[in-house]
């Protein structure tokens, strides 16, 4: 427990949206998995390998996860004209007559890890907006998986499917857990018709996340593994609002389709630079901009669209 609390004393640990006490909720959820914390200068095997058979998540609502309970309050039972405690980034821009509308079919849930929120070729029953922790969007395929996207508290899971289909093609899987408010969809694409509001905000963000998915695609197959790691890292850090991120070399490798070798090698490198720093099953961000200049362009095309999508003038307003 030495090297832990060591790390919540370092003035870096946080974001400049986080508290203290919030990175502690990251440390915490790591200690309760790892009780035999120390430091390690390899990431090793301990976590769960990424490929191995997930929980459903099921209908009802979990209870607690592990580490540090998330406070979830429900948006209905809010007191009028007052702006509810939301952190999800499209939640937040909606008015509070747009909120109101959603509160009453919204329902907080916590996302524990490893938890399945969609599966190819299932029906979808929800869109999860996330309030904090991260998921995995995915392909899967002949016993392969790549991954297209990270979603955290600027974004929405599934909000692709209200404009037509019901079968998912990808798997989105909770890699850290977090919070959400989730709602059905055929109760979103009712409140979309009545209110463009919510329907452009959610448009906004589903053409950046479509673009996100191809960039990835195309950062594969055109970018070398230095370029590729350190812009994963930045998306992930930028996702989740955090410098701390509770990944391995197993994990980075599976979902980056990169051998586990040559990320130890380079996140090696990344740490002999000062840009990291590796610890057992955790990854702290200590030079972010630094980080950002070994990042190949899809970085910056992909944080520009999501950019983009938050300030987006709507087209009511475009049109006088």
């Amino acid at each position: 427990m030495k090297i832990i609390k060591e790390v919540l004393q370092a003035p870096d640990l946080c974001s400049s949206r986080f508290s203290l006490q919030e990175s502690r909720s990251v440390l915490g959820y790591v200690s309760s998995r790892y009780p035999r914390y120390e430091t390690d200068r390899t990431m090793t095997n301990q976590v769960p390998a990424v490929l191995e058979p997930l929980e459903s998540s099921g209908d009802p609502a979990l209870a607690g996860v592990t580490g540090t309970q998330p406070t979830l309050c429900r948006l209905d039972s809010l007191r009028p004209n007052t702006r509810p405690p939301v952190r999800n980034a499209i939640l937040s821009k909606i008015s509070l007559e747009g909120l109101a509308a959603l509160g009453d079919c919204l329902e907080p849930i916590v996302l524990k890890e490893r938890m399945v929120l969609q599966e190819p070729k299932r029906h979808v029953e929800h869109v999860y907006f996330v309030e904090s922790g991260l998921v995995s969007l995915r392909v899967v395929a002949a016993g392969s998986m790549l991954e297209t996207a990270v979603i955290g508290y600027r974004g929405v899971v599934g909000a692709s499917f209200l404009w037509g289909g019901h079968l998912s093609t990808h798997q989105s899987v909770v890699f850290f857990p977090g919070s959400a408010h989730r709602i059905r969809v055929e109760e979103l694409r009712r409140l979309v018709k009545e209110r463009p509001e919510i329907r452009e905000h959610l448009f906004e963000y589903v053409q950046a996340l479509a673009f996100q998915c191809v960039q990835t695609g195309l950062c594969g197959v055109r970018h070398d593994r230095e370029q590729r790691l350190a812009s994963w890292l930045c998306l992930a850090s930028d996702a989740a609002d955090v410098r701390v991120l509770p990944v391995t070399h197993d994990y980075l490798s599976s979902v980056l389709g990169l051998r586990r070798a040559g990320v130890t090698q380079t996140l090696s490198r990344f740490e002999e630079r000062g840009l990291i720093r590796k610890m057992r099953g955790v990854l702290q961000i200590d030079e972010p901009k630094c980080l950002e200049q070994r990042a190949c362009c899809c970085y910056k095309l992909i944080s520009g669209a999501y950019a983009s999508s938050q300030s987006a003038i709507p087209a009511k307003e475009l049109m006088g």
